[in-house]
């Protein structure tokens, strides 16, 4: 009987896998834990998916950390994540840079805290060289400001008459480096994208697992390219 690692068709991985990591905060409250620990416990999962990711030989991982919806949130909850992503890449871009993961950041630096913006660069700067897995951490990012942002950034340089299109948009998102998004995967149960990766996500296949993103590993990665392998991509074809 074939493990779920060894039943993953290595010809037809998706090349761009967006990953909503919900549910850190239902996890520690059903364990009567702070949602803190929660976000501390899905952070941990972050390095199991990489793993996982560099194991196939996958290109890109987008991973949506933090919305420009979620301002919202009590500025405590806030700050404890910005302490914690601090720690994750103290602890981590070491091992990241050994494995040759390259990092980026898709979303807007405004409102960032400036230590974050100097923990990102840092990342972003030191992994430059690497040629293995893209890790891209979205950031204070929501995709309809990604697409606001960018055609306004188009229309600055554009020259007299110069009509857009969807190449130029591709230009001028935060992922232009990124190949477009096969597999989007959203944990804790909920079936929405939250605004996250629109444009990128027009041909992608979306699947919806029930685990919280803490408890999310490998075999649960496995097991939505399993599925994401059986879908009859047409692209609007027949």
């Amino acid at each position: 009987m074939p493990s779920l690692r060894d039943s993953v068709d290595r010809e037809l991985l998706p090349q761009h896998v967006a990953v909503i990591m919900d549910g850190n905060g239902r996890w520690a409250k059903s364990r009567g834990l702070s949602r803190a620990e929660g976000h501390r416990k899905g952070a941990e999962a972050i390095e199991k998916l990489m793993d996982a990711a560099l194991e196939l030989s996958i290109n890109s991982v987008s991973l949506y950390a933090f919305s420009t919806e979620n301002w919202s949130r009590p500025p405590a909850e806030i700050g404890a994540l910005w302490d914690l992503l601090c720690a994750f890449f103290d602890e981590k871009l070491p091992i990241m840079i050994e494995k040759g993961v390259r990092v980026y950041h898709s979303g807007s630096r405004k409102k960032l805290p400036a230590r974050v913006c100097r923990v990102l660069d840092e990342a972003v700067l030191r992994t430059a060289g690497n040629k293995g897995l893209k890790v891209n951490f979205c950031l204070n990012y929501g995709a309809r400001q990604e697409i606001v942002t960018a055609v306004n950034h188009w229309a600055k340089q554009a020259k007299p008459g110069e009509s857009f299109s969807e190449k130029k948009m591709d230009e001028f998102l935060y992922t232009r480096d990124l190949p477009d998004v096969d597999l989007l995967i959203r944990t804790s149960g909920e079936c929405r994208i939250s605004n996250f990766l629109l444009w990128q996500c027009a041909y992608a296949e979306f699947i919806f697992l029930k685990v919280m993103w803490p408890d999310f590993r490998s075999s649960h990665l496995y097991r939505a390219i399993i599925e994401f392998q059986k879908r009859n991509r047409r692209f609007g074809g027949l």
